[in-house]
């Protein structure tokens, strides 16, 4: 029988590590720009077209490579990292495996220049498919410049289940974002076909986070740092106020490499409780600074989750510099010394002396005594009151019903006081309780209205009827709002503002990361605006593609849900009335777009049971 085992070609080889090394063209980005790094630039430029798909070129300024070096860069497990095994727990550079090159050569059309800054000439290489198709030496800059074209040209399956460009695209912008936090002096900049994204220059944390984010963040930032024997920390958190539903904003880094840390984010979460409503998520920036040998960041190939030698001796330290920090800013409880009129402290002098103060009492007082000289007459401060009050009870002489004249409805008892307290009473069939549910009499018991999710329902079946067949109406603005996200969110609502126009609303690009809302529909509070684009784009970053299936429809479930009756409004019953009817005369009055439960009965078994 012959044998059935053998060696893979290396392409083959290649094309099965690339795989693992690039998932898609952000993987790309990721490692040659870390490559960018480890070579000393100080500035990185990053072109790309079509999301990655067609074009990705990077450029740097950094050492450069020789002829030998340019060439064996593209072999399988060659690095100039590693020397030997135990230079793994050692690791002080970021990307280091060996197979970046070999592995993105497999699967596309590379064209690297590079030139070392003390050689006359540079060398000009062309891989395609992991076939050498050209070396010869060429004229350029000191630095490297490398192309990379036609991703997964040769494997029309993994290029067939890339997703969308804008998708794309947001994750070459987390990756780059990545990379600039984490080295904030060198300059880095970002263009997508022939559209500047980042142009980062050289600058402190503080700065850089600003120019990632928007200088709008300016506001939300809290320094924090600590520094014990096991960790350096620095970095900033966000304001509890500044707090979102939806993660994007939430960044650990460790000797300046990007991580995620399930871990110690839920040491930062815990210094939030007590401050921070439920369910939101707080931003932040935080470095750490450990010994290279202290961690491993060999648990997964891409190399951004790190185990820590000493993780539980690190989480108290986080959550305590997190706490400090928001305490300093008066975002904890904590006692401001600084005040000048919180305290009058009388200073003692070298000669005086001090007696302890004397509380003077009545030894007569009896407080049973109803007797007027036991009680200071009560001062007038108005010089036409009248002097003696203490006969003030005559004047409502004769005002007084008769205990046989009281209605059973003025008799107040301790249960009638308790179901005032939790339902406010009108006239009419309906009632509202605790500024949250209505409810009325239904032949089969008691139905409680859910009025927040009933008027959602009532809102969106108006909208989706209005806008079926043609375009929503807007009235103009007096004055235009303006809007700021960040770069990412400012993608990802470029993609939806053709549809939010369709809805009546007239939003156009004003430049970078700024938007201008000149028109809104009629029933918009124009006040709001920017917090409800805010809310449409954290619903857009938390399911994007499902949002995108059905982009008005859900536009217009935001859009009702943001402008449906809060929680706590107290309704009239002519309102209550309105809701109710318009709530039946739709077609799901059980429950929200979204699937939440609008109306609840208690039977009148169960009403019954609760009296037995």
């Amino acid at each position: 029988m012959a044998d059935i085992i053998h060696l893979l070609p290396d392409n083959v080889a290649n094309q099965i590590a690339a795989g693992e090394v690039v998932q898609r063209p952000a993987s790309v980005v990721k490692e040659l720009v870390e490559n960018s790094i480890d070579a000393g630039a100080t500035k990185i430029q990053v072109i790309i077209k079509e999301a990655g798909k067609t074009l990705i070129q990077v450029i740097d300024n950094g050492m450069g490579m020789s002829e030998t070096d340019a060439r064996m860069c593209f072999e399988r497990h060659a690095t100039s990292k590693i020397r030997k095994a135990n230079d793994l727990f050692d690791i002080q550079t970021m990307g280091f495996r060996g197979e970046a090159m070999a592995s993105i050569a497999a699967i596309a059309s590379v064209n690297l220049k590079t030139k070392k800054i003390d050689a006359e000439l540079g060398v000009n290489i062309i891989i395609s498919g992991s076939k050498l198709e050209l070396q010869e030496p060429v004229s350029c800059q000191n630095g490297t410049n490398l192309m990379i074209k036609n991703l997964f040209f040769n494997i029309p399956a993994r290029r067939k289940f890339l997703k969308s460009n804008s998708t794309e695209l947001k994750h070459i912008m987390e990756e780059f974002q990545h990379v600039a936090l984490g080295f904030p002096k060198i300059e880095m900049q970002l263009i997508h076909n022939d559209v500047e994204i980042y142009n980062l220059p050289s600058s402190k944390i503080y700065h850089r986070i600003l120019n990632v984010l928007g200088k709008s963040a300016s506001q939300n930032l809290v320094p924090i740092q600590s520094e014990t024997s096991m960790a350096k920390i620095k970095g900033y958190v966000g304001k509890p106020e500044n707090a979102r539903k939806t993660s994007g904003e939430q960044f650990f880094f460790v000797n300046n490499r990007y991580m995620r840390h399930p871990y110690f984010y839920k040491a930062v979460v815990s210094a939030y409780e007590n401050i921070m409503q439920q369910g939101l998520l707080p931003s932040f920036f935080i470095y750490f600074d450990v010994p290279p040998e202290t961690i491993d960041i060999n648990i997964h190939p891409t190399k951004t989750e790190i185990k820590f030698e000493n993780e539980r001796g690190l989480w108290p330290i986080i959550q305590a510099t997190v706490k400090e920090g928001l305490g300093k800013h008066n975002f904890a409880p904590s006692i401001d010394f600084n005040l000048e009129a919180a305290f009058d402290i009388p200073m003692f002098r070298k000669g005086e002396t001090f007696s302890a103060p004397e509380i003077k009492i009545n030894p007569n007082f009896n407080p049973f005594d109803n007797q007027s000289s036991n009680y200071p007459k009560p001062k007038s401060y108005s010089s036409g009151a009248a002097k003696n009050i203490d006969d003030w009870d005559k004047l409502y002489a004769g005002f007084e019903k008769p205990k046989d004249q009281i209605t059973p409805e003025q008799q107040v008892i301790p249960q009638q006081q308790e179901i005032k307290s939790n339902i406010e009473l009108h006239s009419g069939r309906f009632f509202q309780i605790k500024g949250k549910y209505i409810m009325t009499v239904v032949k089969s018991g008691l139905m409680l209205i859910d009025q927040k999710r009933a008027h959602e329902r009532i809102l969106f079946d108006e909208y989706i009827y209005k806008m079926g067949s043609q375009s929503g109406v807007g009235q103009k603005l007096l004055y235009p709002q303006k809007v700021e996200l960040e770069a990412i969110e400012a993608e990802l609502f470029k993609d939806i503002l053709p549809e939010m126009n369709r809805l009546g609303f007239e939003i156009e690009a004003f430049g970078g990361n700024s938007f201008v809302v000149n028109s809104i529909p009629a029933e918009f509070p124009d006040a709001d605006v920017n917090e409800w684009v805010i809310q449409i784009v954290d619903v857009l970053k938390e399911n994007q593609k499902d949002f995108k299936e059905a982009i008005r429809e859900n536009l217009v479930r935001s859009l009702a849900k943001f402008l449906s009756i809060p929680y706590g409004k107290i309704l009239a019953a002519e309102e209550m009335a309105h809701i109710n009817d318009k709530l039946f005369g739709s077609q799901m009055p059980n429950a929200t777009p979204d699937g939440k439960t609008i109306i609840t009965i208690l039977g009148m078994d169960e009403l019954e049971k609760k009296f037995k």
